[in-house]
């Protein structure tokens, strides 16, 4: 047997869900178009601090890490993003734990949360640039 044959590529696969009851009581309160505009707005500004916390970790600003990753949770918990607000409470923890590699394991997953929650909130709100 080759050595290249017991290579195993592991799939990282996130689970989200977009609180559908978070949404539609902000469509009931702020009206439809206020709303979407609130979304496209939150949206942008998801992705801008997601690119941040990747930088504040780069640089090894643990202070500035930490924040970001706070004002992650408040912002997604307001549009229903209930796991990416999870994790980006675990990489504050992480680093108020002073753990640097629990903090990069748990970025990374931030990351790819991240990244699969922007695209459910699209999808499901059909927003067209």
């Amino acid at each position: 047997m080759n050595v290249v044959d017991k290579i195993i590529t592991l799939e990282h696969k996130e689970s989200v869900r977009v609180d559908p009851d978070r949404l539609s009581g902000l469509y009931r309160q702020l009206g439809d178009k206020n709303a979407l505009d609130l979304l496209c707005r939150t949206i942008e500004e998801l992705a801008v601090r997601l690119s941040n916390c990747e930088r504040f970790w780069r640089r090894r600003d643990w202070a500035g890490l930490r924040k970001c990753a706070k004002s992650l949770v408040a912002i997604s918990e307001q549009i229903g993003m209930m796991a990416l607000a999870r994790v980006a409470s675990d990489v504050a923890r992480s680093v108020d734990a002073g753990d640097a590699v629990a903090a990069g394991a748990t970025l990374g997953r931030l990351i790819r949360v991240g990244e699969r929650s922007l695209t459910a909130i699209w999808d499901q709100q059909d927003l067209s640039v």
